[in-house]
């Protein structure tokens, strides 16, 4: 790779990375401003809920077919039409004067998100060599794992701080400049064109994915402020009717010599389809658990934004130590690693729970960093290689395949578990419904790691670490 070639593809790269930070911060950081949101706005209980469901229930609706107008299009133009309605979106939800506003907003926004992350791994794919796309997914999953973690912490400082007097507009106002930036680095190093063979929209195939996931999220979603009732339950009826629907009709469609929305032989592969499983299971754990300290400390404990987020500065430090480790630590010890990264995590929140039990909900900042800080570290060791590990068996056109639906995994992974382990947390906002939440989370990080040994140990693929990349020509 030449130094001009090496120069785009950083560009290139950097437009991904800036995408994915505004995108993952901002399924987090509402969080911490959701308190004083309902105050100033008047939000309701179902309102709340919509405010940070609306959001990732849109992404995922939105990614298989905006993978699918990407490769149509030109992942290029897909990019950069996304980027700018994003920071648009942005910009509405912060001049938002209603609850209600909000909500359409952020819907808007998820779509958006969406048209921009379903190019990333085309992108990736596109601009880097095979021996080097490990790296690249390592440190975009990085990115992606580092802002979620950093959402809260941020979301509270700029409560506290209030720069510029805007109050909690603020929270989404930041993805202005962002969003310039990554349109900016877009325009000049994204040249990827349309493919040369572009596959036709397969608006059925659209409707009925879309139809799908929508009932499914929506139930589950809507279970936590109303209960769980009959027409819930119809509805992830029907949702399974309609996937079970998309599935025959995909491979109907590859039977004809068709192009389907979704490569259902990508899952026969071993890495992808257990990854799939634990890709699913992860985000779903780790927004549930994000999502319940938030509302733990500020709505439980009666703790500040500020204090909030400086409660959570430890997790996120970890988790880029163990971040920074994990390569080498995989090369040594292969998918061992990844189970005891996670099965930490679960231990400490273990731990966790047992200080709250004892104290009564009497929080010692100083004494908990240490766990805290574990914790986080188990995350960072589990959740940045998993992605390059589940990618590492599929060819450089299953990559392109896998572009929309390796995120639309990640995000029914964060609407399902939201919806799942936090129906309970909704209604009963006690230390004892916060501990209890916590400790199913701790119980389905324990699961996850004997999940994780069945997969294939592709370290021979990985290679060593990812300073590797420097010494290469």
């Amino acid at each position: 790779m030449t130094r001009q070639e090496a120069t785009v593809a950083i560009g290139a790269f950097s437009a991904c990375l800036l995408s994915v930070f505004m995108q993952m911060i901002d399924v987090t950081i509402v969080n911490t401003a959701l308190p004083v949101i309902t105050t100033e706005l008047g939000a309701s209980r179902a309102q709340q809920l919509w405010v940070v469901a609306g959001y990732s229930l849109a992404f995922a609706c939105a990614l298989l077919t905006g993978a699918r107008l990407g490769a149509i299009t030109g992942r290029r133009r897909m990019f950069l039409w996304s980027a700018a309605a994003f920071t648009a979106a942005s910009v509405w939800c912060g001049i938002s004067g209603s609850a209600m506003e909000l909500v359409l907003a952020r819907i808007v926004q998820g779509v958006a998100g969406a048209g921009m992350a379903a190019q990333t791994i085309a992108v990736i794919t596109a601009t880097f060599r095979r021996d080097h796309q490990p790296y690249a997914f390592a440190v975009y999953g990085a990115v992606a794992g580092f802002a979620g973690m950093l959402g809260p912490i941020l979301g509270g400082v700029l409560i506290t701080v209030d720069p510029f007097g805007l109050g909690w507009p603020v929270i989404f106002l930041m993805n202005l400049p962002l969003g310039i930036i990554a349109i900016g680095l877009a325009l000049k190093y994204l040249k990827i064109g349309p493919a040369p063979e572009r596959p036709p929209l397969d608006l059925r195939g659209s409707v009925l994915a879309t139809a799908a996931l929508f009932l499914l999220l929506f139930a589950l979603a809507d279970s936590q402020q109303a209960g769980w009732r009959i027409g819930h339950a119809c509805g992830v009826v029907a949702a399974l009717a309609l996937g079970a629907g998309f599935v025959a009709y995909e491979r109907a469609t590859r039977r004809r010599g068709g192009i389907a929305l979704v490569r259902l032989d990508l899952f026969g592969d071993r890495g992808f389809a257990v990854g799939s499983v634990l890709v699913t299971v992860f985000f779903g754990l780790f927004t549930a658990f994000v999502f319940t300290v938030s509302i733990l400390l500020q709505e439980v404990l009666d703790f500040s934004a500020l204090r909030t987020g400086i409660a959570m500065t430890p997790f996120a430090v970890g988790a880029g130590a163990g971040a920074v480790v994990s390569p080498i630590l995989v090369h040594r010890f292969g998918i061992r690693a990844l189970a005891a990264g996670i099965a930490s995590f679960g231990f400490w929140v273990v731990v966790g729970v047992c200080y709250l039990h004892i104290t009564d909900g009497t929080v010692n900042l100083l004494l908990v960093t240490g766990p805290v800080f574990l914790a986080g570290f188990g995350v960072g060791v589990f959740g940045i290689p998993l992605q390059p590990i589940m990618l590492a068996g599929l060819d450089d056109r299953d990559m392109g395949e896998a572009s929309g639906l390796l995120p639309t995994v990640e995000q029914i992974g964060n609407s399902v578990g939201l919806a799942v382990l936090a129906a309970l947390f909704f209604r009963a906002h006690t230390l004892g419904g916060s501990m209890v939440m916590l400790t199913a989370i701790a119980l389905v990080a324990l699961v996850l790691a004997g999940v994780t040994l069945a997969l294939p140990d592709r370290r021979a693929t990985l290679g060593a670490a990812p300073w590797v990349l420097s010494s290469r020509r």
